[in-house]
């Protein structure tokens, strides 16, 4: 154990503590399940709004009864369904479908709609009365009359044309969402297409059939045609799926939800590719993911507090009320909670700055604003969620089909964009603490938390690899809608970009993760020269949480694997229920 450095030693323990228990003993707050091949950590969190503790004790992969929801209209059939009522889904939705891997059932009181809308097309091709995309061509050769003989196979051809995308696959997760979404938003009737091309979309998300999907070719307008496309052409019996695990030609995928090759009717190829799912599917996967990243650097940055002996009179209510911005006042609670009870804020009281650096002192300034942009983003999304975005679209209530832009991402793209300078400015505020810590001119810590410094290095090189990470993440925050390409011929001629700017969200989440994660063990590491003093109880358990996979640091050793296993505490659900409802994206789920 590293020696205590001499502030420790003004401090009378009160019997209790004991320097090596968090290294040594799980508490009583901590438990350790299995899901069949590792632990899996949930611990008893401490409620920071109401200060009591909310015993967890739940298993990683166990399946729990889906439930969708508290708000009207939205019910679960059976303990493995959630029964999807259009223009209804939440994030929150989402995350338990996700978890829980329930089937998916349509309301029956949504087919009449369906079936409504559907009779309108069929009446425009009987009449044939010229509609875009029905029995024209497309773009600039909507002037082309298509001969109703051609009707069907104009659709199947769209599909395999636009199917134009290039690179990785995109996470299966992501794919699953994608048809989820594009269920909900045929089945309000407004798409014009059969019962039978969205009962397909279902049989593929339960039988957990996969299309494979390039995530790179659409620019977030005129629909996120490409990976659309490929979504459809599985349905045609062409391309690849995934299935357990396995890639399997789509004939065979099709098969093993029970279903044939499917032969399209007419506008139903368009309203395949028509629509922001895949932008939409790729910024939930973004919010997810910096949803715990964001929850857990809260954790980092209060265990910091108290392993640089930082002032807790910054998180003050006063100070904040005066401000009156909302996420800064809720973050400044959040930090009083992890902080109460801490012997360490009397070794702080004595031996603390009279102001702390700002990385330190501004949290709640700086994460709040960063609460504020998050909320504000997954507002936008949880609307987009339930957006129908196909062109036409049909109102079978006027006898009316109407041309519009519903299809244009930019409310994504925009979305996207502020949960990346979130995503940034999280990332580059904990290295800074990192910095500090590692930094024995400010830190009252030793250099590079380091027992025998010179002979270790201690924390040196993970402090580089954080500036890495948040130097990555600064270049990967550049505003992706701020671009705009023409496409078409130049009438698609301003697009949103929102595809991308939702897709890099994934990568600058993982390296905030990475970031977050050196913080959490540098902190640690940190507070056991504090010892025996204690932290609070919230933060003692994030410490037991670190040390069930990562030792104190003693002497130098292979550090890539302790960061890989905190990035993956970080990267759990572990630190969701460390804050109150009130600073989560998903409460509910």
């Amino acid at each position: 154990m590293p020696p205590m450095p001499p502030a420790y030693d003004s401090v009378k323990a009160d019997g209790k503590a004991d320097a090596n228990r968090v290294a040594r003993k799980e508490p009583d707050t901590l438990f350790v399940g299995h899901n069949g091949t590792e632990p899996a950590l949930r611990w008893s969190a401490w409620s920071a709004s109401h200060g009591r503790r909310v015993r967890s004790a739940c298993r990683t992969g166990a399946k729990a009864s889906s439930v969708a929801g508290e708000r009207p209209g939205q019910e679960t059939m059976a303990s493995e369904s959630f029964v999807l009522q259009p223009g209804r889904l939440t994030l929150a939705d989402l995350r338990r479908l996700e978890r829980d891997q329930a089937a998916l059932a349509l309301a029956p009181e949504c087919r009449a709609a369906i079936e409504r809308g559907r009779a309108l097309i069929a009446a425009v091709v009987e009449a044939g009365a010229p509609t875009y995309g029905v029995n024209t061509g497309l773009g600039t050769l909507s002037n082309r009359s298509i001969a109703a003989e051609d009707l069907e196979e104009m659709q199947s051809r769209l599909l395999l044309s636009n199917a134009a995308g290039t690179g990785p696959l995109l996470a299966e997760p992501v794919v699953r969402r994608m048809i989820l979404l594009k269920v909900n938003a045929m089945a309000s009737g407004r798409s014009g297409v059969r019962l039978e091309l969205i009962e397909a979309l279902i049989a593929l998300y339960n039988a957990g059939v996969t299309p494979c999907i390039p995530a790179k070719g659409s620019v977030g307008a005129s629909g996120d045609l490409a990976p659309l496309a490929h979504l459809g052409v599985a349905l045609l019996g062409e391309g690849e799926v995934r299935v357990d695990g396995a890639t399997l030609p789509a004939a065979q995928g099709l098969a093993r939800a029970g279903l044939a090759p499917l032969r399209l009717a007419p506008k139903e190829g368009l309203a395949m590719v028509n629509g922001t799912q895949a932008s939409t599917a790729l910024a939930v996967h973004g919010i997810f993911a910096t949803e715990k990243v964001f929850t857990a650097a809260l954790a980092a940055g209060a265990l910091s507090v108290e392993a640089a002996l930082g002032r807790e009179m910054p998180f003050d209510a006063r100070i904040h009320e005066v401000r009156n911005q909302r996420g800064q006042a809720e973050v400044a609670a959040v930090f009083r909670g992890l902080l109460k009870d801490s012997e360490v804020r009397a070794i702080a009281a004595k031996h603390g700055r009279m102001q702390d650096p700002y990385s330190l002192r501004c949290q709640p300034q700086v994460m709040g604003a960063c609460l504020d942009q998050l909320r504000h983003a997954a507002g936008i999304i949880e609307r987009e969620l339930n957006a129908v975005t196909d062109n036409p679209l049909v109102f079978a209530e006027s006898d009316e089909i109407l041309y519009g832009g519903n299809f244009h991402a930019e409310p994504v793209g925009l979305a996207a964009d502020a949960v990346a300078l979130a995503l940034c400015v999280v990332g580059a505020m904990a290295e800074r603490r990192i910095a500090l810590l590692t930094d024995e001119n400010h830190s009252k810590l030793p250099a590079f938390l380091a027992s025998d410094s010179g002979l270790d290095s201690g924390f040196m090189v993970a402090q580089v690899t954080a500036a890495a990470l948040a130097s990555e993440n600064k270049s990967l925050a550049h505003p992706a809608s701020a671009d705009s390409i023409p496409t078409t011929a130049n009438l698609e001629d301003f697009v949103s970009m929102a595809t991308y700017a939702a897709r890099r969200l994934e990568d600058m989440a993982d390296n905030a993760a990475g970031i977050v994660a050196i913080e959490l063990m540098i902190a640690a590491q940190g507070l056991e020269f504090r010892r025996p003093a204690r932290s609070s109880e919230a933060l003692e358990s994030v410490v037991a949480a670190i040390r069930v996979r990562v030792a104190p640091y003693d002497h130098d050793r292979f550090l890539a694997p302790d960061i890989a296993a905190v990035k993956e505490l970080v990267q759990s659900d572990l630190f969701l229920d460390l804050v109150p409802p009130e600073v989560r994206l998903t409460a509910g789920a």
